[in-house]
């Protein structure tokens, strides 16, 4: 049985993809909060079937060219911000079998993310995820249960951090948020879709504390009934200091109520295999660049190439990017010609932060197998 140890400081995050890079490095002190991030949620076991042609038809067999297993849920975000450099640590319960095992040496033997507020229930399963990846886009089939008391994962007084990532849901009071920010800790939130219809954002406890807030267009249009995304945008910064709302291949748009500052940056244009995972891959670049103090364009525009990149890869967690791959992305395209100079000049603050590539593109991130090794 696995359960969190000592509450010491968080594993660093492992080199294979952070390239050595520490986004605030240059603003570490030894008062630091023992980690950066704090999170918590379901942890699933996804299950990814890839290389169809075309969604299963009823009644017959299909067989797929690709398959494979990575930790799923809470565990995109948390992977995606330690490849990005940043201190991570999760507070979620893990099952006791196979599946619960494999997840969590993934999370913090493959990735370096602290499990030390994390716990294993015994006699409960994982909750599992299969996806079904075709033509841009993806079908999942998931079952699981709620783990049994102490309900959830979180900490009666989570850890100081920098920042926190919350999920919000209508009529679902999210505790912790709360405390964290009376503690300083600067919380970022997500939304899902709101199954009852209401799009109340006053159903959304926990709202009030939020430093940022990033939903996709149509639930940034839906909760603040307004006509496009980038009014939604501006109403939302009526109720949160920064308003992040996603437009797709359109990129995103943001408001900052405090400086009354603007930015949108456009979507970088790729082959899209498998969105999994993206709108939290896109969290974590931009809560990257915030707590290292980008201006607000680069943030977006930071946020926006981790999706990117992410979508090119199948699978949720194992597709986040790290500096490595954003290194030999921003190499690859300065050589090529043909750029729109303009586009070019967007990522140029890339080159103040990236080592030196060392590998080229196109890179193959992981295989995502149960069983075998990872790969180098």
């Amino acid at each position: 049985m696995r359960s969190g140890g000592a509450h010491g400081a968080p594993q660093r995050p492992g080199t294979g993809h952070t390239a050595g890079v520490d986004p605030l490095g240059t603003l570490r002190t030894p008062s630091d909060p023992e980690c950066d991030v704090f999170l918590t949620g379901t942890v699933f076991l996804d299950i990814v079937f890839t290389g169809l042609d075309s969604a299963p038809a009823r009644g017959t067999e299909t067989w797929a060219r690709g398959m494979g297993s990575s930790p799923g849920g809470v565990a995109n975000m948390a992977t995606a911000l330690a490849r990005l450099g940043l201190r991570t640590s999760l507070a979620a319960a893990f099952g006791d079998d196979h599946y619960g095992e494999y997840c969590w040496d993934a999370l913090e033997q493959g990735e370096g993310i602290d499990l030390s507020r994390s716990r294993t229930v015994p006699g409960w399963h994982s909750p599992v995820t299969v996806s079904m990846a075709y033509e841009g886009e993806r079908t999942m089939v998931s079952h699981g249960h709620e783990a049994p008391p102490p309900e959830g994962s979180v900490p009666a007084c989570p850890p100081r951090a920098r920042a926190a990532v919350a999920s919000l849901a209508p009529g679902r009071a999210e505790e912790w948020v709360a405390g964290a920010a009376g503690r300083g800790t600067r919380v970022f939130a997500d939304v899902g879709w709101d199954e009852s219809g209401r799009w109340d954002l006053a159903a959304l406890p926990g709202l009030e504390h939020c430093e940022a807030f990033l939903p996709n267009a149509e639930e940034a249009v839906r909760y603040t009934r307004t006509d496009c995304p980038r009014a939604a945008a501006r109403a939302l910064a009526e109720r949160v200091p920064l308003a992040v709302v996603t437009l797709g291949a359109q990129g995103a748009y943001a408001v900052d109520s405090a400086t009354g500052e603007t930015a949108e940056v456009p979507a970088i244009e790729v082959a899209a295999l498998d969105p999994t995972g993206a709108g939290d891959v896109f969290v974590a670049g931009f809560l990257t660049g915030t707590l290292a103090g980008w201006p607000l364009a680069d943030r977006l525009a930071f946020a926006g190439l981790t999706a990117a990149l992410s979508v090119q890869e199948f699978g949720g967690s194992l597709s986040a990017p790290g500096w490595v791959e954003v290194a030999a992305w921003w190499g690859y395209v300065r050589d090529c010609s043909g750029q729109d100079p303009a586009a070019l000049r967007r990522y140029a603050f890339l080159d103040r932060l990236l080592p030196a590539p060392t590998r080229p593109w196109p890179l193959r991130r992981a295989v995502p197998t149960i069983g075998f090794g990872r790969s180098a």
